[in-house]
């Protein structure tokens, strides 16, 4: 598994509009997600700077850039494109971001297990 995170912002004014599309997104769209190797995905806004903030925890990057290549993606981004900064191809403006610290779950490589974490003598 591999975290992905990156940023894109809302259009001022439209924060309303982008949850509203959000909630629920469309059922297709959450399968070809899923089919695609995405196992965990959530997106903050900042409402001071419109900035969003994406994480995805995904099975493989090929598989996940992918997902662009669907009909469903690009009519989701067709979708979008009034309510956020978009690309030529209607893709949102985003910027990909580097992970520079993480605190695995207990039992994850790397990670002794809760028994083993604390011990008393």
């Amino acid at each position: 598994m591999k975290r992905v995170a990156f940023v894109m912002s809302i259009n001022p004014g439209r924060a309303a509009d982008y949850e509203e599309r959000h909630n629920p997104i469309w059922p297709e769209l959450a399968h070809a997600l899923r089919d695609h190797g995405v196992r965990d995905y959530s997106i903050f806004h900042d409402p001071s700077t419109h900035q969003l903030f994406a994480y995805a925890l995904i099975e493989d990057e090929a598989r996940w850039n992918a997902i662009a290549e669907t009909e469903v993606c690009r009519r989701w981004w067709r979708h979008m494109v009034d309510v956020m900064p978009s690309n030529p191809d209607a893709s949102p403006v985003s910027r990909e971001l580097r992970e520079v610290f993480h605190l695995p779950q207990r039992g994850e490589e790397g990670m002794p297990p809760s028994e083993a974490v604390l011990s008393t003598p």
